[in-house]
């Protein structure tokens, strides 16, 4: 059980009062963007890190198992020994060669020498062994082909264990639980129903905060006008209001910013030829077992293809010979006219972890980018990808997984093309995302070749699949890969300042050099006095935030021009730093101004 956690790493607090709990035999998931803190709050509950407070309580002998993201296999010779160490004693020593079998290892690999795959299912095995009273899985699916997620969906089923499950794969999720628990602005909220329930209910909440926030925003502006132009008409202020005004602008100020959407647009160029790619007989293979034997397939223009099978099966091979980066051994590969491909690599090879995120999207060129045909300055790009202005200067070596998938996919959209190559896009990607890629995808005008394990993500994107059949063979299906299974089957086969008055009440009485206070003792006061600047200022303030207002509203006209920025573009970006400025401004004088109100009417009650 997890109470009150909070837990800050500087600037805005990751976490707080982040609470759940767990009980025999519950499944439960925890859901949240990328860097939301759920992988933070899965250590914290498996006692790897610590909270700045809260309470995490556990059981006594109830025992606990965590899968981390990256696990560790470096110090231990073979995967069985790996897998052994973590046995528990009276935990039985034959289950580790059964789980490991089950997932395609034999106990003899050489840690040093797995691949991805083959250390998640190597510490699968390991969590798995001792079947603990708990399971902390922090994506567990990642890195695995389609017949071990599958095989780890029954295991998990059949499990006595109570799960805690952190995965982007909808299907699994679906499958395996019946509890959520949503991390949204650093606080946990608990629906009673597994993931199938949790998109409608989250739907719902964020619509009502919206209304919430445009009601806040409305009285605020409604109150600041009644003070602009009511109170100073009057010689009695109303002191209530003037407090409660503050009141709101406060909770306004300290109110966390409604999480944004990505904003995925591609940069489309001219239409390809209507044959995109035509393979005729094509073998491949590397001295060893075929990889592509007799392969016949033909992609036209708009056609999303989706390529499934299990590690090893070649299915990375295959993107190469269809997009040319690999010749076949026998056959031929044809590629059709006007082709201009972008690739999105499995691995995020292509990052520079010494570039910045800012050098990333612009390829060290200027401060902007071209989206759609149009230039866009490289912080608002940053911005549709949920990025931070701040962390333009970051270096990508810096990033979290999902931050560098989403940097990849921002990179890949902005070049001109229409033929997507995407290789595992999905992995790393937090579920909004992967909701805004499929609509993109499903909009795009080109054609898409995506290779991927996550079942929901093709069967909401594919028009046919290319499933791997054993033995180098390759057959395609209509639809995604539901289609495909239900086909075999059935063929057998910082909060910003606040008005200061109580902080110079306190510099007032801060303590001097003799260590007394400067200020008058208890039951004495301090007559408080507006000097000649407030006091113009106060008179002057009103007539300088109408004639910003309308500054605003001209400057806000001319940027809803929509052939603005093709007619001028610089003209353009110096009218967007103008109404920058002008709101700027005017939020400052809105707020010396109620300040200096409040002063007034302390001293009119004195």
């Amino acid at each position: 059980m997890l109470r009150d956690i909070e837990l800050t790493f500087g600037g805005t607090p990751l976490l707080e009062n982040a609470s759940f709990s767990v009980s025999a035999g519950e499944r439960l998931c925890l859901v949240g963007r990328n860097g939301s803190g759920k992988s933070t709050l899965l250590k914290i509950a498996a006692g790897m890190t610590e909270m700045d407070s809260g309470e995490r309580f556990v059981q006594p002998g109830t025992s606990v198992r965590y899968l981390p993201q990256e696990p560790d296999l470096s110090t231990y010779a073979t995967t069985l020994q790996y897998v052994e160490a973590g046995l528990d004693a009276g935990s039985d020593p034959y289950r580790p060669h059964y789980l490991l079998g089950q997932l395609g290892l034999d106990g003899t690999e050489d840690p040093s020498q797995l691949s991805g795959g083959g250390v998640r299912r190597a510490a699968l095995a390991r969590v798995l062994a001792p079947e603990p009273d708990i399971l902390l899985l922090d994506e567990p699916t990642n890195h695995l082909d389609l017949n071990a997620i599958e095989w780890l969906e029954r295991e998990l089923r059949s499990s006595r264990s109570a799960i805690v499950l952190i995965s982007h794969d909808r299907r699994f999720l679906e499958t395996i639980t019946r509890t959520t628990v949503w991390i949204y602005q650093g606080e946990t909220r608990r629906l009673d129903e597994g993931f199938a329930g949790f998109e409608g209910w989250r739907d719902g909440i964020l619509e009502q905060q919206v209304v919430e926030r445009h009601k806040l925003d409305r009285k605020i502006v409604r109150e600041m006008e009644w003070m602009r132009k009511g109170v100073t008409a009057r010689r009695k202020r109303n002191q209530g209001r003037l407090r409660a005004l503050k009141d709101l602008r406060q909770e306004r100020n300290e109110q966390r910013a409604l999480g944004g959407a990505v904003q995925m647009t591609t940069a489309e160029t001219r239409t390809s030829g209507k044959l995109v790619i035509e393979a005729k007989n094509v073998d491949k293979s590397y001295g060893g077992p075929t990889i592509i034997k007799d392969l016949n397939l033909r992609i036209l223009r708009g056609d999303r293809l989706a390529i499934v099978g299990p590690n090893g099966a070649g299915k990375t091979t295959l993107l190469n010979l269809l997009t040319g980066a690999l010749e076949p051994d026998t056959g031929s590969v044809k590629r059709g006219t006007n082709l201009e491909m972008v690739t999105l690599d499995q691995q995020r090879e292509s990052l520079n972890d010494t570039w910045t995120l800012a050098d990333a999207l612009t390829g060290r060129h200027g401060d902007s980018v071209i989206v759609g045909g149009q230039q866009k300055h490289v912080i608002g790009y940053m911005k549709d990808f949920l990025f931070l202005p701040e962390q333009a200067g970051t270096p990508i070596g810096r990033l979290s997984g999902g931050e560098r998938g989403r940097l990849m996919l921002a990179r890949a959209l902005a070049q001109k093309s229409n033929l997507l190559v995407l290789d595992e896009p999905t992995n790393d990607l937090d579920l909004e995302t992967l909701d805004l890629l499929q609509e993109m995808l499903t909009d795009y005008a080109g054609t898409v070749l995506l290779v991927s394990h996550d079942r929901d993500f093709i069967d909401r994107v594919a028009v046919s699949t290319l499933g791997f059949e054993g033995s180098g063979a390759w057959c395609e299906y209509a639809g995604g890969y539901s289609d495909m299974a239900s086909q075999r089957h059935h063929s057998g086969a910082p909060a910003p300042a606040q008005a200061t008055a109580e902080a110079n009440n306190k510099a007032n009485n801060k303590p001097n050099k003799s260590g007394k206070s400067s200020g008058k003792t208890a039951g004495q006061t301090t007559k408080l006095k507006m000097s000649y600047k407030d006091k113009y200022a106060l008179e002057t303030l009103p007539d300088e935030m109408d004639a910003l207002q309308t500054r605003i509203d001209e400057l806000r006209v001319l940027m809803a021009d929509p052939d603005f920025y093709t007619r001028d573009p610089d003209q353009f970006h110096a009218t967007a730093g103008k109404l920058e400025k002008a709101d700027t401004d005017m939020a400052e004088a809105e707020e010396q101004w109620l300040r200096l109100e409040m002063l007034k009417e302390e001293i009119d009650g004195q």
